[in-house]
């Protein structure tokens, strides 16, 4: 008999220039250690959502998430924790001051190198050189998968009004949680009912229709070179015919995503320079 392990997320929280960053390191006075921010998952909150929520939590800061870092795992008083890390970049200012809050009683920034010295756990170690090992100043770009509409065949309209069913609507309230992570300023969608319906919890200021993301005018130049256009933080829905051709021909890398799963491409400059797949 297997037991799920407890599951928390945080992050590697970074600012300044991105070759010689320093990162924000916590002392929590209930363990007396010193840690990156973290914290346990709310009951339903996908672990993105919850990263962001713990290192403003804990911090007092806004940040957008990039690369995913290791899974840290170990034993902790519940059973065995795992732990997800992501690189986070300061969204705005940093405030003059660190506010102690329950939790956290001081944040230090520290240079990278000198990170490792800090640090009270060893699985933590790994989370610097981690850090080191990518490109810290990248762009995302989340390509999802419409969440689910029920039967195609089963449907007796245009196929392109199929709205989400009750499973679809809820994977939609997820990407609605998990989007600010990376601040999406473009969310493009192909004009399926079903797509639209996938971004439109997150969209205050509508979505942008696109035909060549839908299944009928795909092209497989144009798309990604519409695609690959885009500047700055940016979400696109389409489907599944679409997205494996797309994510291929953006990044080489060979990507089927169930639906309402997502891809998050982190761009550096004209390449990309990881690519990573969650559900909702």
């Amino acid at each position: 008999m297997t037991t799920d392990p407890l599951r928390a997320a945080g992050a590697v929280v970074w600012r300044g220039d991105p070759s010689a960053p320093e990162v924000a390191v916590v002392h929590r006075p209930r363990y007396g250690d010193w840690t990156f921010p973290k914290g346990k998952l709310e009951s339903g909150e996908h672990p993105i959502a919850a990263a962001v929520r713990e290192v403003r939590e804990e911090t007092g800061l806004s940040v957008t998430l990039g690369r995913a870092l290791p899974s840290v795992h170990y034993q902790s008083q519940g059973g065995t924790k795992r732990v997800d890390y992501w690189a986070a970049r300061v969204a705005g200012e940093v405030p003059d001051a660190f506010v102690p809050n329950e939790e956290v009683d001081e944040l230090r920034w520290v240079p990278l190198d000198e990170a490792g010295s800090l640090l009270s756990y060893r699985w933590d170690g790994v989370l610097p050189g981690a850090l080191r090992a990518g490109p810290l100043d990248t762009v995302p770009l989340v390509v999802v998968r419409h969440g689910t509409a029920g039967s195609r065949q089963e449907w007796r309209g245009d196929d392109a009004l199929r709205p989400l069913d009750a499973e679809g609507v809820a994977q939609a309230a997820t990407m609605a949680a998990v989007l600010p992570a990376y601040r999406p300023r473009t969310l493009l969608s192909s004009p399926s009912r079903r797509c639209v319906q996938t971004l439109e919890p997150y969209a205050d200021d509508g979505v942008r229709l696109e035909p060549l993301l839908s299944e009928e005018l795909q092209d497989p130049v144009r798309t990604p070179e519409l695609v690959a256009g885009l500047r700055g933080p940016a979400v696109v829905c389409s489907h599944g015919k679409v997205l494996p051709d797309l994510i291929r021909a953006l990044s080489g890398e060979v990507v089927h995503l169930g639906k309402g799963a997502f891809a998050v491409l982190h761009r550096a400059g004209d390449r990309v320079a990881a690519v990573e797949t969650y559900t909702t």
